[in-house]
């Protein structure tokens, strides 16, 4: 018998929104959470701080004293993690603990931590911190969800950079498909803005200078942003049964690797990627097809997403909407692709197709339907999620309306 996945509840915390409602009005609005006052960069070489998500200390009060000395990337996971599984209604008693999953993950995970160590040792001649072995480690974020709401079936973290949180998703599907689970919390979540991060990336020469302009001619980088997207997962017939709210299903997923380069980006890899992902799709009208695309702003990224979609849809990539929310919340890295699942999901139900904002110049190598700077109301019946990172790891995610 097939195994069918449904998505049932998701949480965000992100630049523009502490939490699934607040994120979900900002995309209609074309809000923009990329600053230049996002904190202070006297120190910092670089012009644009980035993305930061809202001050989450209140909250994290009143968790208990590990998640207080947690990782701000674990605080923002457990955060999230918290509302997806009240919005999905799941009551997690013994039985379903152990038969959930909990794959989270993270590009980076406690750079905070990171920083901070190495801030004492060199600055203050002063030894890190006791707990900042369990505050670095990728898989905290999995282990502080898993241990907040007693989950006990397969849980890890998956490090895939900006495919972090896509990987994670459809991994837990497939988990959930080959009945070693029935419900899952899968995503990722990203906690970067530090100094040394920053300096970092800023070296490769692909940090925007003002802000981010995905698929535009006058674009010339990404910007860094923080937060937590995450998915809870059942198996459709087990949430029919227990009178769920199917937000959608997933009807998709396709990983695959370039094998070609760290860092310039593959057509041919993100069009096979796309196509695998659709292969048990049925579209019969491109125009009601979303995609939400990588979208990074870098020069080589968006008109080589362009060219893979074309490859993918053909003729009827004149006929769909493809939009970066990254323009608005800034790039998440590991985290993007669950802030965008969230993106694509939340368009599926309310027909509202998120912008591209700050898109004022247009590129002719970049030739398709972006959603230039207004939301588009349209009907929409499949939503792709695109996620493509260094190294050539590609992940995409296809939701289906419910």
């Amino acid at each position: 018998m097939t195994r069918n996945v449904v998505v049932t509840g998701y949480g965000v915390i992100s630049p523009i929104g502490a939490d699934a409602a607040s994120f979900r009005d900002g995309l209609s609005k074309g809000r923009c959470g990329i600053a230049t006052d996002a904190f202070s960069i006297e120190e910092l070489s670089i012009t644009l701080p980035g993305g930061k998500a809202p001050d989450i200390a209140e909250r994290i009060d009143g968790l208990g004293p590990a998640l207080k000395r947690a990782d701000r990337v674990s605080q923002m996971a457990t955060l999230a993690a918290d509302e997806a599984i009240a919005h999905a209604g799941l009551e997690i008693d013994d039985e379903t603990a152990m038969r959930t999953a909990c794959i989270i993950g993270s590009g980076i995970g406690g750079q905070g931590s990171f920083d901070r160590a190495y801030y004492d040792m060199l600055k203050k001649d002063r030894r890190p911190h006791p707990l900042t072995v369990l505050r670095v480690i990728p898989n905290a974020p999995a282990s502080h969800v898993s241990i907040r709401h007693g989950l006990r079936g397969p849980s890890f973290a998956i490090a895939s950079a900006c495919a972090s949180a896509t990987h994670s998703i459809g991994v837990c599907a497939d988990i959930i498909r080959g009945g070693s689970a029935d419900v899952g919390v899968a995503g990722a979540a990203e906690a970067v803005l530090t100094y040394g991060a920053l300096e970092a990336w800023n070296a490769m020469r692909i940090l925007a200078d003002e802000t981010c302009r995905p698929f535009s001619k006058n674009r010339n980088g990404l910007a860094i942003g923080e937060g937590a997207g995450i998915l809870v997962l059942e198996e459709e017939e087990r949430a029919k049964a227990r009178g769920a709210n199917i937000l959608a299903r997933l009807a998709g997923f396709g990983m695959n690797a370039d094998g070609k380069d760290m860092i310039n980006p593959s057509m041919e890899g993100a069009a096979n990627c796309m196509k695998m992902a659709l292969s048990g799709v049925r579209i019969d009208d491109p125009s009601t097809v979303y995609i939400n695309a990588h979208g990074t702003g870098t020069f080589l990224n968006d008109p080589t997403e362009t060219k893979a979609i074309r490859e993918t849809f053909g003729a009827g990539a004149d006929q769909l909407v493809v939009s970066s929310t990254k323009s608005m919340h800034g790039h998440l890295l590991g985290a993007a692709g669950g802030v965008e699942a969230v993106a694509a999901i939340s368009t599926l139900e309310s027909g509202i197709i998120p912008p591209t904002i700050n898109l004022d110049e247009p590129d002719p190598d970049c030739d398709l339907n972006y959603a230039p700077n207004e939301a588009i109301e349209r009907r929409i019946d499949v939503a792709v999620s695109n996620s493509f990172a260094f190294g050539g790891m590609n992940a995409v995610a296809v939701f289906e309306k419910a």
